[in-house]
């Protein structure tokens, strides 16, 4: 199974403002629902899932086959939401579903948990030139030094970039 982690982010590093929110492009947005909508799943930390479901971001989505990692009860009756305590479980539960590949969306808490345990193969970045003052960052505190190896970099607009990169183990 290959897990992918694919983000968007400014250029200073952060995911979303401090109050949650992802001020980004209709590029950005596009592209993100493209990219899901191709490989039909996405997994995601239960604080993300419910700002989604919030704001009806899965209809946008296709509806993808979707992991949310927490260790509350399942009361969603979301048809294809799956609860996991954790990104093994995660793991298992696509794959399950008959996916190769698998998405990691987020969080910074989810991301991070993830990079920590080696799990991430490939990582996805789509930049908006932007830079935030204060915000949630791709990722908390890993603890380790990771490297990466650049495989692509696309233009997907006059200014707006994405950095494909493979994760060195």
């Amino acid at each position: 199974m290959k897990v992918i982690l694919y983000m968007a982010m400014t250029v200073n590093g952060y995911i979303a403002k401090e109050d949650d929110t992802t001020p980004w492009s209709d590029t950005i947005w596009n592209a993100y629902y493209d990219f899901i909508k191709q490989r039909g799943n996405i997994v995601l930390g239960r604080r993300t899932y419910e700002m989604m479901k919030e704001i009806n971001e899965f209809e946008k989505l296709g509806f993808p086959t979707t992991a949310v990692i927490s260790n509350q009860a399942n009361n969603q009756n979301q048809k294809g939401v799956i609860l996991v305590p954790s990104p093994g479980k995660a793991i298992e539960a696509i794959r399950q579903n008959g996916f190769e590949e698998m998405v990691v969306g987020g969080g910074s808490q989810t991301n991070t948990i993830f990079m920590k345990n080696g799990l991430i193969d490939e990582i996805y970045l789509d930049l908006e030139p932007l830079l935030f003052g204060k915000g949630i960052k791709l990722f908390a505190d890993i603890g380790k030094e990771v490297k990466l190896q650049l495989l692509e970099m696309t233009k997907l607009s006059e200014n707006i970039i994405r950095l494909h990169y493979k994760v060195l183990k």
